[in-house]
């Protein structure tokens, strides 16, 4: 039982993701294993972050008699609100999870008022 490889370069990946705030800071957490930073473009255009690339093929294994990781393209996008800085965002890659940091602008956060 063999997929046709058109089959296969037509499947998308879905990467699996994460999303969490804490302390002002809002972290979003994709898994991506084997894929190399050059393999990731990540962007801000106006309310959209946008993170694309995509995962090679490993054909130098020979046949493959179960394969489930995928290769293909992948795109996810979220949209910011105006609560979300668009000049502090961090990202990073470390053991095949890509993290972004957005900072929530001051003006957003919480904060606490005295009673008089």
């Amino acid at each position: 039982m063999e997929a046709s490889k058109e089959m296969a370069a037509k499947r998308n990946i879905v990467p699996a993701c994460s999303i969490a705030e804490d302390s002002g800071v809002v972290t979003l957490s994709l898994e991506m294993p084997g894929v190399p930073k050059e393999g990731f473009e990540v962007k801000i255009e106006g309310n959209e972050l946008s993170i694309t690339g995509e995962r090679r093929d490993d054909e130098s294994r020979g046949r493959f008699l179960l394969r489930e990781r995928r290769a293909g393209a992948y795109r996810k996008l979220f949209t910011l609100d105006e609560t979300i800085s668009r000049d502090k965002v961090d990202a990073s890659l470390v053991n095949g999870i890509l993290t972004i940091k957005l900072e929530v602008k001051e003006a957003a956060k919480p904060r606490r008022i005295e009673i008089e």
